[in-house]
């Protein structure tokens, strides 16, 4: 278990000072996923490395199962990093060594058995799926490719933490999402804690068990993913998620439906887990004389399941409008009315 207590970091400079992170609480369990998402100068960056010692915090307590991290001595901080490894954004790959002397890298450095080494980098190439590809140089390399290297290295000293720091920015949507899938299927074969900092809510949703929303240093906000995407309290928050909904790319189909149906509503359905697979709407709809239209909509998955969000707007009367709506909560659907 991971657990931050007030924990803050400031940059000194002739300029004056920086406050990167700013009265942190923070508690990661044992063999979740957790993502902190913030955009770029929030102090997410500066957070994950702070879980490693990478950098020393000003103020707080870090401690990782039970070990207060900011009291080690620099021999004692380098046995427990082994514990805790990262994955960067840009790789950080030794470009005249293939990739299984990449892979080798950490463990001749830890002094490991030659035999013990040649059998860990084999079984590390199985598991991140890089078979055939021993002997390649980074050069050769595609994108996924190498970011699948940079995950096995880290494995290299069985860690009991992975730190991934913005480990899918440089990737394509296609290779990010099996990069995602790849650390879904090592969290739970190794039963590893993986800690990842991102400015993508996808990434967010695809793959982590809770979050952290990071604005100016501060956490504004944290919990279980599906609840946060329900029920998201802060502006930033809020923010992020349309990431996902995608109103923003609605706005002018909203502008013609609003000008064309005056007294019509438009709302926002979320459905999570088992009513993002039931035809909710449609029972819901087949005895009201309401007309609707299907605004735009999708679908995605995360760890508790599906998240679904809907858009649509309801034409009649304004009883049946609250009606329909007072039915689609009852059915554990979410329901957001668009007043203006």
């Amino acid at each position: 278990m991971i657990r931050l207590q007030d924990v803050g970091k400031i940059y000194r400079s002739k300029r004056g000072e920086v406050e990167a992170v700013a009265n942190v609480d923070l508690t990661i369990e044992r063999g979740e996923i957790f993502g902190i998402i913030g955009y770029s100068g929030a102090g997410k960056s500066t957070l994950i490395r702070l879980l490693n010692m990478l950098e020393a915090p000003t103020s707080g307590s870090i401690q990782i199962d039970g070990v207060e991290m900011t009291t080690l001595r620099p021999k004692e901080l380098r046995g427990v990093r082994k514990n805790v490894s990262m994955v960067f954004q840009h790789f950080n790959l030794l470009w005249s060594r293939t990739v299984e002397e990449n892979i080798m890298f950490p463990l001749e450095l830890g002094g490991y058995p030659k035999a013990r080494r040649k059998e860990r980098v084999a079984e590390l190439i199985q598991l991140v799926g890089l078979d055939g590809r021993e002997g390649a140089y980074p050069s050769q390399l595609s994108g996924g490719q190498k970011q699948r290297v940079g995950i096995a290295r880290a494995l290299a000293s069985n860690p009991d933490v992975l730190l991934c720091d913005e480990a899918t920015s440089a990737l394509d949507p296609k290779t990010t999402d099996s990069i995602l899938e790849l650390l879904v299927d090592i969290n739970k074969k190794l039963k590893l804690t993986i800690v990842l900092i991102t400015h993508e809510m996808h990434v967010i949703q695809k793959i982590c068990h809770r979050v952290a929303v990071m604005e100016a240093g501060k956490i504004v906000e944290q919990g279980p993913v599906s609840e946060v995407f329900r029920h998201p309290k802060q502006a930033m928050t809020k923010e992020f998620v349309k990431q996902l909904t995608s109103s923003t790319e609605n706005e002018l189909t909203f502008a013609k439906l609003r000008e064309r149906y005056p007294t019509g509503k438009i709302v926002q359905l979320t459905f999570v887990g088992s009513t993002a697979e039931s035809p909710i709407l449609a029972e819901v709809m087949k005895d009201s004389t309401l007309l609707f239209n299907i605004i735009g909509g999708n679908v995605g998955q995360t760890q508790d399941g599906a998240l679904g969000t809907l858009f649509i707007q309801l034409i009649g009367a304004a009883h049946e409008t609250q009606a329909v709506i007072a039915k689609l909560q009852a059915s554990d659907v979410e329901v957001e009315v668009d007043h203006r």
